[in-house]
């Protein structure tokens, strides 16, 4: 079933134009597997002692004025703070093909680490902090929308966001990265 809704969503977001897939909601389940193996898929993993392949992952947008996002993980490492954020760029064989963090006000220096425009009010931040079964979950609101085509997918980072000058925005290493079709 899973795998289902997430293909009807990739087929809706590639045939459909974007202004009319805009303003519905958008969720997609699926397990992480090993990057590098075809076929390309949903969720993916850089680091399997961390983000074991067959975990979990839940991204929700819901859309109205604002947009509201969720991020449920199951059966990842045990008693962890994960950082999470929005990207611009699809999920890739790489942890760095899915671009940088998605801004609603776009900082021109790039990577992003200032915090006038590396904060949770200008991005999606989702850190996670899992419990004994490696299950968590977090959500963030914006008073914003995403730009079509800009957001496509969130990115597990292997601790808490940094929120200090010269720093703000990072939150360590890529560790496995799902692909959302955001409205």
């Amino acid at each position: 079933m899973s795998f289902l809704v997430s293909a009807l969503a990739a087929s809706l977001a590639v045939l459909l134009p974007l202004g009319m897939v805009a303003g519905q909601d958008v969720t997609i389940q699926d397990s992480f597997r090993a990057a590098g193996g075809p076929p390309a898929p949903q969720a993916v993993t850089f680091d399997t002692e961390a983000v074991p392949v067959g975990s979990r992952v839940t991204v929700t947008e819901r859309v109205g004025e604002d947009t509201h996002v969720e991020l449920r993980l199951e059966g990842m490492g045990a008693h962890r703070t994960f950082g999470a954020h929005v990207h611009q760029k699809p999920c890739g064989a790489k942890p760095n093909d899915s671009g940088p963090h998605y801004q609603h006000a776009h900082d021109p220096k790039q990577p992003s680490t200032n915090p006038a425009y590396a904060n949770p009010r200008n991005e999606v931040w989702l850190d996670v902090r899992t419990d004994g079964h490696g299950d968590g979950g977090a959500g963030a609101t914006q008073a914003w929308r995403f730009r079509p085509g800009q957001a496509r997918s969130v990115v597990i980072h292997e601790h808490a966001t940094h929120t200090g000058a010269g720093a703000a925005g990072t939150a360590g290493v890529r560790l496995a990265c799902v692909n959302v079709p955001f409205a």
